[in-house]
Formats: structure tokens, C-alpha cells, sequence
């Protein structure tokens, strides 16, 4: 095997912990000896113990004069856990290759220290890979500890994602169901609109048969409460909150009664008679909500767009037509008037998931 086939090995690992290890990176690490892959590890929970340290106890002796190959940087500060690189150099580790650098100043430098203490290190193997694993964490920490953004979209291929009447489901089919739980169960937090909650009565969890997944926490946009009391949102068993975004002025005593069922609060100011979604985006990273999955509707889409939040769309597109144009858009409200105004995607991927299309971009 070679290096790189050593860290797919390890990115493979990584991709094991995503959805678990926030507001941590999910990482990935390999101990190989003469060649052989002798330990292996990865990042199962946030505070848990970090992947270099589970792939060194697992090489156990073996790990002296070994190679290290991890996703991200070693950390070289005192968190949770020790230091990884003290580990590295208690175990007798001979080379540490890491796919990318760590962008957090807090923990950061630690190929540096490594090297100053006789350790070969290198950097950059498979990083964009390594990169788009650790997206959301990444932007978190680049950008002000603002949420990575992820607007997911389902239509007809007429852009359609309810009948007139509001009938929506299901427009896709089981695979790509199958696939927004997943994506789900990565985010720390999803967001839907009041008009979505009202019309289908969410639930907002993450349901994968036979695998152990992680809920979101459930963010409703309500700027004047008018949530029901029965709602499923607010009547869950989960582990994860509920929390109810308003405006300045909605019925207090309502809002105590939400507050025994364990409901949590956002206030935000009102930008065009609407919540203003950059404000949240603050108040959502103070939280330590590295990720926000948006699924609906047509209004909150629309307004996240124009705010600028979203940074990668998933549009799932089903090969069915409603005909005609009393059906519910993807997208409504004004959009822009000028195509040079659209809003374009960069590295954009498109596969086929049984009967319907995927389509994976950024936002430039």
C-alpha cells in the first residue's frame, strides 16, 4: 500500500465519526509499520479521546518507529484531552503525514512542534478530500464561528415541491429520503419555516434503519408564535432541543408554557418585516452550531439565498411534472432581475440516485 492508500484508509475512518464529533472535526488516523496497517482509529464523540490517540493504543508496541497518517493536524494544546503530538512522541511515532493543516490558533502547530522534536512530518496528502469531510468545521473556525449553510431543495422537474393543495410527499424517491437523513444526522441543527411546520407537522429527526444516528437540533422560524402546542417538534423524545426563532413581540404566556415543555428561545430583530436570517446565523454559531441543514419552504429557501447564508445546495430532482403553475414553488418571492445577479454554483457534482437526480454545488 501506499501513502495515499494509507490516508483513504484513514479519511475512511474519519467519515465514521461525522454527525457524533461537533462541534469537533471528524478525523481519522492510521498507525503503519514495514508497510502494514497496524492501528487504527478515529474521533467517536466530542470529549472523547482524538484519533491519533485510538490508532497509537491500538498499534500498541508496534507503534514505535511507525508512521502516522491523520486527516487533520495533531493537536498541540491542552482541551478535552491531552495533547496528541505528547502522545505521538511518547509512543516513539518516526513520521507523521497529515492531509491538512489545522485552522484553529488554539490548536494548531503541531507538525511544528513534532519536527522540532526530531519527528519527519509532511502535509497536504488527499487534502481536498480531507477538506470537504471537515467542511462545515472548517468554515466555522475560518469565519467567525458562523454555521456552515446547506439549503436542501426536492422538486418536480417543473420546480415544484407541493401540489396546489400542499400535498408533498413523496415526491422523491426512498433512496434520496434515505439520503437527507444522512445528511441529517451530519448537521447540528435544522431549520424549517413556520408555513413548513404548519402544513406537514414535522418531526425533524433523523431516522436511519439499523444505523445508530444523532437528531438535530430543530429550529423553527416563528416570528409571531403561532406554533401549535401539539405540534411533533415540541413533543418529541429527543435528546435534541427545540428551539422556537420570534421577533421582539409574541404572547408571553404561550412562551412560558413552551418553556416547561423544555423549548428554547431565540429573539431576533426584524429585517423587511422578516426574521433576520444573519442575525440568527450569529446567535446560532454563539451556540456552538457548526452546521444548519435548511429544508423548507419556498419563503425561508428564497430568503436564505437573498441573505447570502447559504454556502452548498443539495437539489433533488424527480422525474415527475405537476403541469402547471398553481403548484408550490421552490423558491418564492421576488428573485433577482438580471442573470448576472444569479446566484451560480461552483464544483458541482450530479449523480443518480435510483429514479431521481442529485445535484451537489457551492455557492460562489
Amino acid at each position: 500500500m501506499t501513502d495515499k492508500d494509507h490516508m483513504q484508509l484513514a479519511l475512511a475512518l474519519a467519515a465514521r465519526g461525522k454527525g457524533f464529533t461537533s462541534p469537533n472535526p471528524c478525523v481519522g488516523a492510521v498507525v503503519v509499520k514495514d508497510g502494514e496497517v497496524v492501528g487504527r482509529g478515529w474521533h467517536r464523540a466530542f470529549g472523547a479521546a482524538h484519533a491519533e490517540v485510538k490508532a497509537i493504543d491500538d498499534a500498541g508496541n508496534l507503534a514505535r518507529g511507525a508512521d502516522l497518517f491523520v486527516t487533520l493536524e495533531p493537536c498541540n494544546h491542552f482541551g478535552k484531552t491531552g495533547p496528541c503530538t505528547h502522545k505521538i512522541l511518547e509512543a516513539g511515532i518516526r513520521r507523521v503525514v497529515a492531509a491538512c493543516p489545522d485552522p484553529n490558533p488554539v490548536a494548531s502547530g503541531g507538525l511544528d512542534f513534532l519536527s522540532q522534536n526530531g519527528v519527519q512530518v509532511g502535509s497536504g496528502l488527499l487534502r481536498d478530500q480531507a477538506e470537504t469531510l471537515m467542511e462545515d468545521f472548517l468554515w466555522y473556525i475560518r469565519h467567525n464561528r458562523a454555521p456552515f449553510v446547506i439549503l436542501k431543495c426536492a422538486a418536480t422537474l417543473d420546480g415544484r415541491i407541493a401540489t396546489s393543495t400542499g400535498e408533498s410527499q413523496w415526491i422523491t424517491c426512498e433512496r434520496s429520503r434515505a439520503f437527507s437523513h444522512e445528511i441529517r444526522h451530519q448537521a447540528d441543527a435544522i431549520l424549517v419555516g413556520s408555513g413548513t411546520l404548519h402544513a406537514d407537522n414535522p418531526s425533524l429527526t433523523c431516522r436511519i434503519p439499523g444505523k445508530k444516528t444523532r437528531d438535530p437540533a430543530r429550529v423553527i422560524l416563528d416570528t409571531h408564535l403561532l406554533i401549535s402546542e401539539t405540534a411533533n417538534v415540541i413533543n418529541l423524545a429527543s435528546t435534541a432541543p427545540t428551539i422556537i426563532v420570534t421577533g421582539p413581540h409574541v404572547p408571553e404566556e404561550k412562551k412560558q408554557r413552551l418553556l416547561k415543555k423544555k423549548v428554547q428561545f431565540l429573539e431576533v430583530n426584524l429585517k423587511n418585516n422578516r426574521l433576520d436570517l444573519r442575525q440568527l446565523m450569529v446567535k446560532l454559531g454563539e451556540m456552538s452550531i457548526t452546521s444548519l441543514l435548511i429544508e423548507g419552504g419556498g419563503t425561508v429557501a428564497s430568503s436564505a439565498l437573498s441573505e447570502g447564508i447559504v454556502n452548498k445546495i443539495i437539489y433533488f430532482l424527480a422525474p415527475r411534472m405537476l403541469g402547471g403553475s398553481d403548484g408550490k414553488a421552490v423558491f418564492e418571492g421576488r428573485g433577482v432581475e438580471k442573470l448576472a445577479d444569479a446566484v451560480t454554483l461552483n464544483h458541482i457534482s450530479v449523480e443518480r440516485l435510483d429514479t431521481d437526480i442529485l445535484i451537489q454545488g457551492y455557492v460562489k
